[in-house]
């Protein structure tokens, strides 16, 4: 309920080094993650969401995880971890952890995208 009622790292984040926008088309919620990534770890998560409480609070809690955290270890993270965080989710909530872990996902590949377009504009 905290992660909801005082959400942390809300916000659009202008500089991001990867953005990952995710919509779930059963129930209309939306995410969007940004990622600041300096020496292969994430240095800064913010998160927008349009949605039910859980959904706000699992983005929230997503930027707290991912915050410190080396790329490899993001890449891990799943659904399961975002819900655990929260403390679980009910059966008809789980699609909020779901959200977070795609979000994430695609501001990866976003970001891993933009590093291999700077790398071949180098060359």
């Amino acid at each position: 309920m905290d992660h909801y009622e005082n959400p942390r790292n809300v916000g659009e984040m202008f500089d991001a080094d990867g953005v990952g926008i995710v919509e779930n088309a059963a129930c209309g919620d939306v995410m969007q993650l940004y990622l600041n990534i300096e020496a292969n770890t994430i240095v800064e998560a913010s998160f927008k969401a349009y949605g039910c409480a859980p959904a706000i609070a699992a983005g929230s809690v997503l930027t707290e995880l991912l915050t410190g955290t080396a790329l490899e270890g993001a890449k891990r993270l799943k659904k399961e971890d975002v819900a655990s965080a929260l403390g679980g989710l009910p059966p008809m909530k789980q699609h909020c952890s779901i959200l977070a872990a795609d979000a994430l996902n695609t501001a990866l590949t976003d970001y891993q995208s933009r590093s291999e377009e700077i790398s071949n504009t180098s060359i």
